[in-house]
Order: C-alpha cells, then structure tokens, then sequence
C-alpha cells in the first residue's frame, strides 16, 4: 500500500522530544508513505514514492494531512456504569476528595467492578475503545484499579487482553491495586499496602506468567496523593513493583505535592503523570530524569479547577512532556485525544505542533513504545492519521469535532465511523 499526495506528512522523526525541542514535526510537504507487511517501508516525497512503486495499490489523500496515529498513555477505560450523580454533586459545592471521603468516587466505582462479571466488564468497555480508535488513538495505556482485591483486579486484566484481542485499537495494561483504600480498609492504609506487596504484585507476577507470558510486562501504577497512599505507602509499593520486574508508573501531584515525583524519577519510573500540584524542585527532579511527565489536561477541566500542568515549566527544564486523556468515569469521560490537545494548547501554553508531538512520539515514550510507534519512520508499526484537513493547525484550533478521515492501523485502512 503507497499512501501519497498528503498535504503535509508530520514524520515526527527523530525520537522523543525533550525541553523547548518540543513541536519538531519532520514535515515532508506532498509526503509519501510505503507500507507492506503492517510496518513503515518507506517516506518520502509522493513523486519520488510513485516512481519507486508505481503498480502497488495506494490511497490518495488528496492534500490531506497524515500523521502518527495517537497515543494516549493514561486512561481507566475499563469500568462500569457511571457517575453522573457524583458530577452533579461537584456543582453544587462538593470536592473530589469530599466525595472519595464519602465512599462515592473511585469507590463507587469499585462496588460496581466487583459485581460484574468478566463478560460485562469486556461489554461495557468495547464501546469506549471504538470511540477512542474512531477519533484517532491507535494504542491506550488503561489500567486496572476499580477492583482493589485480587480477584477483580486481575479479572480486569484478562478483560483487558480480550478486547486487545478483538478490537483494532492496541491496548498497554496498567496494575493499578493501589488505586485507593478500599473501604474494608478505612483507616487502615497501612495493611493495604501490605496486603498489595506482599499478595497482590507476587499473584500479578504468577497470573501474568501464566496468561500473557509472550507479552511485556504490564505496568504498575499508584496513587500517591492526600486521601490515597502516603509516600511511604507508595515507595513500598514501587520498590515492591520494581523488584518483582515491572516497570513503574505513579500518580503524583494530583492535588498535594508530597514528594511522588521526587521518588518516581529516583525509581526510574518511566512516566509521572497528573504533575498540577508539582513545586520547582518536583520539576527539576524530573525534568533530570528519563521519567516522562504526562499532562491530564481533561481532568482539571473536569473537575473545574483553574490549575493545570505547568507545561512550559516542565519544557523549560528540559523535560519529556507527553499528554494523555485520563479517560474514567469521574472526573474526565473523554475518549478524544484532539480535545485533550485542544485543552494543552489553550490552558497549558502549547502551540498545535507541540501538542502534537505530546500526543505521539512523546507519548509513546511514556509507556515505553516509543521505539515502535509514535512516527512515521521506516521499521514502525503502520499506525497512521489521515485528518480531513489540510493543515496540521487545525489540530488544537478546532474542538468538538472529530478531524479523523481515516485511521490506518497497522496498514490497514479504517474509514470514520460517523456514529463515534
């Protein structure tokens, strides 16, 4: 398949970008993509690709643009029911963490997890990774955490490698045990974090042996926050973690900074990621490190809050910025990554291009794929955008519209789902 004739194709080549590099979209005006065998053979310029392999079948874009399928590297797609009363109850003056306090919340959330069965968990799921596929993300990280016992977290997970199974969209698991205190377990956070380091990460280990041996091993996550893990409970949890042989994640800075950032970076966690609360030496402590920091721009604007990531902080100090949706039922049911852009361009200062890149090859770097996908270079899995506009700018610009024409994944061509 020679894909050609895009208006302007956003290689992203080069790697990951860190600090004020952010936004360097390798453009090739009148690009050209070869693909054979679901991976990237070739780019260039049409005319050049045309004459190389004039009888392959191809697709003109007809001065379209094309660019790297979207990453999202933070989301808690796997749920059950809703929350819409809980939303209700934020705008008539209840807080997040007033409403976690009440047992509603990710502890609503997990009564409802823990009811449903694996067939449920895998029906109520599908819909929101098409919608995501639909509006232009090619993999998702999503994570586990509304189970908070093993049984169900690990449940989570075999539905999780099912729909990666049947749907298009590629998905990278997340263990996320230490998502909250289960109410069994109020005011006893510290026998939690036992139960979840002495039990919990050595079944994960046993279990995922088991079911997905051929497979990286998943992340694991925490929530380090006021309400949540201490710091303490969280290092406990990551070294654990880390020393069981998974790669690490930690949610930080949420709402308090009270050092999980510091501790990520130490740990060579491989993404930080919420980072609104982060202090100056947060960002500097990370910005030193290989950890990505990963925005939630959805997630204050759900939750109505003035504060959002401090993006150009964090480029200024020369860090790896990568944006995601934080797609969960609570505080941010958003499955379109071009809103979350839209949201980093007008409340965290990027331009388009730097939103773009956040969003691809930076956000691939973010859950550790960024040696596979994120751009358009030859050697990549053939996961590509064509928008239905000419220039790339209309990305962050516009919002409330899907600009996806098509998506390629892995080299083969999926037309909008206007439905999604």
């Amino acid at each position: 398949m020679l894909i050609h004739s895009a208006s302007q194709l956003l290689t992203l080549s080069g790697g990951p970008q860190r600090g004020e590099a952010l936004g360097n979209l390798a453009i090739i005006p009148d690009g050209a993509v070869w693909i054979e065998n679901e991976r990237i053979q070739a780019v260039g310029k049409t005319s050049e690709l045309r004459c190389a392999y004039p009888d392959d079948e191809h697709m003109d874009c007809r001065g379209r643009v094309v660019l790297p399928g979207f990453v999202d590297p933070h989301t808690h797609a796997i749920w059950i029911g809703d929350r819409a009363a809980e939303f209700e109850m934020r705008l008539e003056g209840k807080t997040y963490l007033e409403i976690l306090d009440k047992g509603g919340g990710i502890l609503s959330s997990v009564r409802a997890m823990r009811a449903a069965n694996l067939e449920q968990m895998i029906t109520e799921t599908r819909p929101r990774l098409q919608s995501m596929f639909a509006h232009g993300t090619t993999t998702a990280e999503v994570k586990t955490g509304y189970g908070l016992q093993t049984e169900t977290e690990l449940r989570m997970l075999r539905a999780l490698l099912a729909l990666d199974a049947q749907e298009e969209i590629d998905i990278v698991p997340t263990f996320l045990g230490a998502h909250a205190i289960p109410q069994e377990y109020h005011g006893r956070s510290g026998e939690y974090t036992d139960l979840v380091t002495s039990k919990m990460l050595p079944e994960l280990k046993e279990w995922w042996r088991e079911h997905a041996a051929e497979r990286a091993r998943p992340f694991v996550d925490v929530f380090c926050e006021t309400g949540a893990f201490s710091l303490e409970e969280s290092s406990a949890i990551l070294r654990k973690a880390r020393e069981l042989g998974f790669p690490i994640k930690i949610h930080s800075d949420e709402f308090d900074s009270l050092g999980g950032t510091v501790m990520a970076a130490e740990l060579g966690a491989v993404s930080a990621d919420h980072l609104v609360a982060s202090t100056p030496e947060d960002i500097k402590a990370l910005c030193q490190s290989d950890t990505a920091a990963v925005a939630l721009p959805c997630t204050p604007f759900g939750l109505s809050e003035n504060q959002y990531t401090p993006a150009k902080e964090i480029l200024k100090a020369g860090g790896l910025l990568a944006i995601a949706t934080d797609l969960n039922p609570g505080t941010a049911w958003c499955e379109n990554m071009q809103f979350a852009m839209a949201l980093a361009c007008r409340y965290m200062g990027l331009t388009p291009a730097q939103a773009i890149a956040a969003s691809t090859i930076n956000a691939a770097a973010a859950i550790d794929r960024s040696s596979q996908i994120g751009s358009i270079e030859p050697g990549k899995q053939a996961d590509l955008l064509v928008l239905s506009v000419p220039d790339y700018r209309h990305l962050g610009y516009r919002f409330g519209i899907n600009l996806v024409g098509n998506v390629i994944k892995k080299g083969k061509i999926y037309p909008q789902r206007s439905n999604l």
